[in-house]
């Protein structure tokens, strides 16, 4: 069973997690329980940061329900919440995903950290951030197939372009403490996708809902979200 958590922050006192996915990350993992000792953790959990000019809202994809109220005390309205409206909304997500059909037409959002690997001589290749709008379009139209669905055309555009846009990107710079404890810097740049796709394999669709997409997952990329086209 997989759950869709929903969980408005409050900007005034989330800034401190906004900016920065390494302290959201582990917000996140901390609504879930430490599996049994000597255990590795079952959670794919995948979470993505929407942020408006006045509302962030922290989206969570988990095979269980998460318990939030650490998130609610810290950066949400916790004198507002009762036991029926704790701050956070959960969801199962089977509805969604045992209605795919091949040919829908859906709205989509991702937010994702599209990179490509450069190749050096002799030495391992880096993964490199893509900057440019067109590079990171292209980036996602490269994956699309695999990932079960194609991006139409806009034809309201000339010339016509694919039916996507990049609506955001940040540049973060942040620290991160390795399993080793040193410490080092981690660069990630991420691009927020909005537009339009057609389902084609709702099997790879279904995977892709539930393994995101691309790299950089911990750290909020790699969530589509759907939504159904109104008029």
């Amino acid at each position: 069973m997989t759950h869709l958590t929903r969980c408005h922050l409050n900007p005034a006192r989330a800034r401190h997690l906004t900016d920065s996915p390494q302290r959201l990350h582990a917000a996140v993992a901390a609504g879930f329980p430490p599996p049994p000792s000597g255990q590795a953790t079952g959670h794919r959990v995948l979470w993505r940061l929407d942020e408006t000019v006045h509302q962030p809202t922290l989206l969570i994809l988990s095979p269980t329900p998460p318990d939030l109220t650490h998130l609610v005390e810290q950066a949400g309205w916790p004198r507002l919440a009762t036991p029926d409206t704790p701050g956070w909304d959960t969801l199962p997500y089977a509805p969604l995903l045992g209605d795919l059909r091949a040919g829908q037409r859906l709205r989509f959002r991702l937010t994702a950290n599209p990179t490509r690997a450069v190749s050096r001589p002799g030495r391992r290749g880096i993964r490199t951030a893509l900057t440019t709008t067109a590079d990171q379009i292209q980036w996602l139209l490269d994956r699309a197939a695999p990932a079960g669905f194609t991006i139409p055309a806009d034809e309201r555009t000339m010339p016509i372009s694919p039916y996507v846009t990049v609506s955001a990107t940040r540049a973060l710079r942040f620290p991160r403490t390795t399993d080793s404890g040193s410490r080092r810097d981690v660069h990630l740049r991420t691009a927020t996708y909005d537009g339009l796709l057609d389902v084609t394999d709702p099997d790879a669709l279904r995977r892709t809902l539930t393994d995101g997409i691309g790299h950089g997952k911990a750290y909020g990329c790699g969530l589509l979200t759907l939504a159904h086209l109104t008029r």
